[in-house]
Order: C-alpha cells, then structure tokens, then sequence
C-alpha cells in the first residue's frame, strides 16, 4: 500500500507560486486585496465541464465572501493555452491561475488523476479541492475529492465561512485531532 501526505487541519498552508493568466506570479493563501483570508478553489481544467459550471457558479458568491473577507482564486495544472480557450467558457472576475505541478499537487495532498484518453487532456491533473486560509496563513477549511462529482456545495460553504468568520461564534478550525 502507498501512502499519500495530507494538509492536516490548522496547519500552515505552504508556500507556493502560481501564474495568473497575464504572466504576473502570485502566491497561494496570501490575499491580493482587503480581504484577510483566500479560498483556493483547485479545479481539474479546461476539459471538465463540471468545473465550467461550477467556476461560474462561483461568481455568483464572490461578493458575498469578499464581505466575509474572504477572496477567491482558481487553480489548474492546465497550460496558459488551456487556460485561455477556458477562458471563453467562464465567467468571472476572480483571479485564476494554471501550470499547477504535480510536485505542488503531491505537496498540497491532491488526488491526481492520469487522462484517460489523449482526447481528455494532455497532462496529469488534480481532481477538485478547497482550501480556505486564515490570516495566519493556516489552513481553516480543507475538503478535497478523488473525482469530479463531490464539490462543496457553494450556499452552505459560503454561509458556513460567514458563520465561522462571526467573531461571536468563537468557533475554531475543526479536524485537527492527529492520528
């Protein structure tokens, strides 16, 4: 049996660098703007049309996580061409990002999937993930997925974030007991 690394819960997010679509390089868990937190939304690329729906879907609650202080960045292991024909596809205002490694996937614990056809895509890629970063760089909210149908549904997640981002609610980064 093999084993795979996992982001624990709590832990700090790495450090990592990836490309915008206009050639500028901009790290991962470190918002760009006002907000204190990011989500980084890792999508499978260009050839999967569920994550077409579900970037643009994502539009839709960019607002409101921006009042949350929580901004939005997209990421696939796709090319700046894939990206740019993607593109066509979306939209969105958000910044998205591509050349994803498969060392930055392994080291961020992504599921990796291998193109079952040439006609899919060209390159190893990721299956989806989130992660939400604090403002002390540590990861508040994990979920990741081994295939294209098992996403985060996007009004609860968004709500959750808003009720957690609450200081009222006191409430603390969960799954954080190691084994």
């Amino acid at each position: 049996m093999t084993t795979s690394i996992k982001l624990n819960a709590g832990d700090l997010f790495p450090e990592m660098q990836v490309t915008l679509l206009d050639g500028s390089s901009v790290t991962l868990g470190k918002p760009q703007g006002n907000a204190t937190w990011q989500a980084v939304f890792v999508y499978r690329g260009k050839h999967c049309p569920l994550c077409t729906k579900y970037l643009n879907e994502l539009e839709s609650y960019k607002q409101k996580l921006l009042d949350s202080g929580v901004e939005i960045i997209a990421v696939s292991a796709d090319s700046k061409q894939q990206l740019e024909e993607h593109i066509e596809k979306l939209t969105i205002s958000f910044p998205i990002a591509y050349g994803l490694t498969e060392q930055q996937m392994q080291t961020l614990g992504l599921y990796i999937s291998i193109p079952r056809s040439e006609q899919e895509t060209d390159h190893n890629f990721s299956e989806p993930a989130l992660f939400v970063i604090n403002e002390n760089g540590g990861l508040q909210i994990v979920d990741l997925s081994n295939n294209p149908f098992v996403r985060p549904e996007l009004e609860s997640l968004v709500n959750g974030i808003g009720w957690i981002r609450n200081p009222d609610n006191n409430y603390p980064i969960r799954g954080t007991f190691k084994y």
